[in-house]
């Protein structure tokens, strides 16, 4: 079983070009299967549906929420087509396998004026100040995804235009619009704070640290929410929250969805609709507190 998932996840990486947390996520799922398999004793050539069906539902029992339920069915649905395409199994058993429902929750998001009041907050007459005001910026501007801020450089970012390409999920390439206030941020920091960080060895990746070396994912998280305290913000606050703080608010000012579904470079508009939920929501508690009979 661990020969075929390495196979898999080398296809993964040198076929698809999918991204090493793809692929880690991949792994993962498979792991647990084989592991669930060695517990039953049952051979590959043994899986069928129902035993896929049996694997999940013991997920579901261990507390596994159905969203990561879901990626881990699509997850057992393409290593088992896989398996059957390179003649490894006859029948592929996870063809009929349905996904779990979606959960129900609501992405979080803040409001446009506690958006405000976090941003400008920030003092950007000091390096790390200007950088960290950069970077919130650019996340609320553009709606940019962890790792495609992490991963942003200097050569995709155009000023004159206000676009800077990124590179999301599935190795998909996308241009996103750098607002006004992100383009005067990024302007002062690449002029009076990243000059102050970079270093000899420093690359042409826009975000620094002190050391002159790119910001790590949890470095950015830490920033987000040391800032987010400094402001006086008592939200959980987390580096997505600002991307869904962007959607939301570009469709509450009337943005259409197929525009907001491509700058944030989701494959799928029913990944996009979910804040269509949140902006309804909006409208009930507007119309509840306000209206005479809300």
């Amino acid at each position: 079983m661990q020969d075929k998932i390495d196979g898999f996840i080398k296809f993964l990486a040198i076929e698809r070009g999918l991204s090493d947390a793809y692929q880690q996520s991949v792994a993962r799922s498979l792991a647990s299967l084989s592991h669930w398999l060695s517990e039953k004793n049952l051979a590959l050539r043994e899986i069928g549906t129902d035993e896929l069906a049996d694997f999940l539902k013991q997920r579901k029992a261990e507390g596994l929420q159905s969203s990561s339920r879901r990626l881990t069915t699509v997850h057992l649905k393409i290593f088992f087509r896989w398996l059957a395409q390179a003649g490894v199994i006859e029948m592929d058993p996870a063809e009929s396998l349905i996904a779990a429902k979606p959960d129900q929750s609501l992405p979080e998001t803040l409001s446009v004026a506690l958006v405000k009041q976090w941003l400008e907050s920030i003092p950007t007459d000091v390096p790390l100040g200007a950088r960290d005001r950069a970077i919130l910026e650019l996340f609320y501007s553009s709606g940019l995804r962890l790792a495609e801020l992490c991963e942003a450089r200097l050569e995709w970012l155009d000023m004159e235009e206000g676009f800077l390409r990124v590179t999301g999920k599935g190795s998909k390439t996308r241009l996103v619009r750098v607002g006004g206030s992100a383009q005067q941020a990024i302007k002062d920091y690449l002029s009076n704070g990243r000059p102050k960080l970079v270093k000899r060895r420093t690359s042409s990746h826009i975000f620094i640290g002190i050391h002159g070396s790119p910001l790590t994912p949890e470095r950015i998280r830490q920033i987000v929410k040391t800032r987010a305290k400094l402001a006086g913000i008592d939200s959980k606050v987390y580096p997505h929250l600002l991307r869904h703080s962007f959607a939301t608010h570009l469709l509450e000012g009337g943005a259409d969805l197929r525009v907001i579904q491509e700058l944030l470079g989701h494959a799928d508009i029913s990944t996009t609709q979910i804040y269509t939920h949140v902006s309804s929501k909006g409208l009930k508690d507007t119309h509840r507190k306000f209206h005479p009979r809300g």
